[in-house]
């Protein structure tokens, strides 16, 4: 939400109510170790939302035409899915059962037809709502009703599965409570989604109308995506550290430390792209873009597709950034060096590759440089892909730019050289296998997430993969990602799937599963991948 703030603190506290004193309740019964493994946003989302552009100014129209305008553009073919309707779609009132209803007059079709129709084109279904009674504009007078899931959590989630939905922005849009309340109330709805059965991407933020509790915590736990920061706007500096509102600038000091936090499944959110919407020069919503995708942010636009500019299509469609944000691997880039102007950014790849970010924040032309083993990487021959203008060139290990003020640079690198050979036979030998496994596992009651990370310890590339190990008696797998799982108990084999490709030697990649279990949530013992057994870590 961003336009409702300067009556924001009128309206604190207000529009939740009772929900903190119910919240603390609740608290009671939230397992605080349990994570969110719902088996969706294995990547950062992306897609579109509904509010930078068009606030309360929306009905099924506007929404059906951007869809359309998304797939035209060819967005959709690159990964942008989720349409999310934001804030002002409701009726004012809930039906005679309690339902959530469309405001007839905005969308005479109903919210499940307009699912269906997104559906129809490739996309998936997004809408918001909030925890407390009223979402913020109906908090601050902008919209009329009260239709917040306080007390109806359950039920509407159980519409939402119904209409088709698969994102939910669930808006905190209160001053009131303390950082566990919120963490109670954001759980409860976590947990009326997946007794749904449905996949729903659940993203919350934890800052509206409240200040400042996303960075405290690693929210994973409770949604797939977590915003960090208050409200973006189309501006690169406010001035301010965390309040409304947020520059680009401002907020990528604010996600950029928050890296740990990031893996597939769970995100740093921090917030719309303004990408299209003026108040950025070109240079600057390049580096805004080419931030969120090193920062494995969603990447979601806020603009109008439907008239959007070719220069604003060239950010939004850059495949190389797109293909840096929707890694496999969802790490988000770390820090590896800043000096106040000159920031330099590292984001390590499924295939062994690196994504590199040079970026410029002081109001002048500068030259950025870092190494490839600054950046992680070892050996001696590199090339360097130019995200913006896939360009090539190599290197010996120095990474080097003139970038403008404001700008990013953004490279992929990598190694060109061949690695070392292996010792000879009369050297101790390496560690049996040809990979090591990692298995971390998070259990609860009768269910447990199972994350595999693959690293091929060999010194070629291994393509085609399968991974076979045995379940422990008693676990079924239910869901998966980045393999296929066949059967799904006993003997089980996790096949290679495309966008994964060859793994490269040194190279890792997490893939994983979801299992019920009967009391026994234990690890596989042993893996082999291709046959060859490998090291467990």
């Amino acid at each position: 939400m961003t336009s409702w703030t300067r009556r924001r603190l009128l309206a604190a506290g207000l529009t939740i109510g009772s929900l903190v004193a119910a919240g603390a309740v609740f608290a009671l019964s939230v397992p605080s170790a349990q994570a969110l493994e719902n088996g969706v946003a294995r990547t950062p989302p992306m897609g579109w939302n509904s509010w930078n552009t068009f606030g309360c100014n929306i009905n099924e129209t506007l929404i059906r035409q951007m869809a359309d305008a998304i797939v035209s553009s060819g967005m959709s073919d690159l990964g942008y899915k989720y349409v999310v309707v934001d804030d002002c779609w409701f009726n004012p009132n809930r039906d005679s059962s309690g339902n959530l209803q469309g405001d007839p007059s905005r969308f005479p079709s109903g919210m499940k037809s307009l699912g269906d129709y997104l559906h129809a084109k490739g996309l998936k279904f997004g809408l918001y709502e909030v925890p407390g009674t009223k979402t913020c504009a109906q908090g601050t007078g902008g919209y009329p009703g009260a239709t917040g899931s306080q007390g109806h959590e359950a039920q509407d989630a159980r519409q939402f599965a119904s209409w088709g939905v698969d994102y939910l922005k669930y808006d905190y849009c209160s001053g009131s409570g303390t950082i566990n309340d919120q963490v109670a109330t954001f759980a409860k709805m976590r947990d009326a989604l997946a007794a749904t059965g449905r996949p729903i991407v659940y993203s919350i933020n934890p800052n509206s109308f409240h200040c400042c509790t996303g960075p405290q915590r690693n929210w994973g736990d409770v949604a797939n995506l977590w915003r960090t920061t208050e409200d973006i706007t189309n501006k690169w500096d406010t001035g301010n550290t965390n309040g409304y509102p947020m520059g680009i600038q401002n907020i990528v000091n604010v996600t950029v430390p928050l890296a740990g936090n990031a893996r597939p499944g769970a995100f740093n959110d921090p917030d719309m792209m303004e990408v299209g919407r003026g108040g950025l020069t070109d240079t600057e919503q390049r580096s805004h873009f080419a931030l969120w995708a090193m920062m494995a942010s969603p990447l979601i636009a806020g603009n109008d597709i439907r008239s959007m500019s070719s220069a604003t299509q060239t950010i939004l469609k850059n495949a190389n950034l797109v293909a840096i944000n929707q890694d496999s691997l969802a790490v988000q880039a770390t820090q590896v060096s800043n000096d106040g102007s000159r920031r330099v950014l590292a984001k390590k790849l499924a295939n062994g590759d690196v994504a590199v970010a040079l970026f410029n924040q002081s109001g002048s032309a500068t030259t950025i440089s870092t190494t490839a083993a600054a950046i992680g990487m070892s050996g001696s021959s590199f090339t360097l892909r130019d995200a913006w203008s896939n360009a090539t060139s190599t290197t010996t290990g120095a990474i080097s730019a003139s970038v403008p003020s404001h700008g990013t640079i953004v490279y992929r690198v990598s190694r060109t050289d061949t690695p070392s050979s292996p010792p000879p036979a009369s050297e101790p030998p390496p560690a049996a296998g040809s990979c090591r496994v990692g298995d971390t596992i998070s259990a609860w009651n009768t269910g447990l997430t199972s994350n595999l990370t693959i690293t091929n310890t060999g010194t070629t590339a291994v393509s085609g993969w399968s991974l076979a190990f045995t379940l422990p008696s008693g676990q079924t797998i239910t869901s998966g990602w980045n393999a296929t799982y066949s059967p799904s108990a006993g003997q089980v084999t996790a096949r290679n799937v495309s966008y994964n490709g060859d793994l490269a030697p040194n190279a890792s990649l997490t893939i994983g599963f979801q299992a019920d279990h009967t009391g026994n949530a234990a690890a596989p013992t042993s893996f082999t991948l291709n046959g060859a057994s490998c090291t467990v870590a």
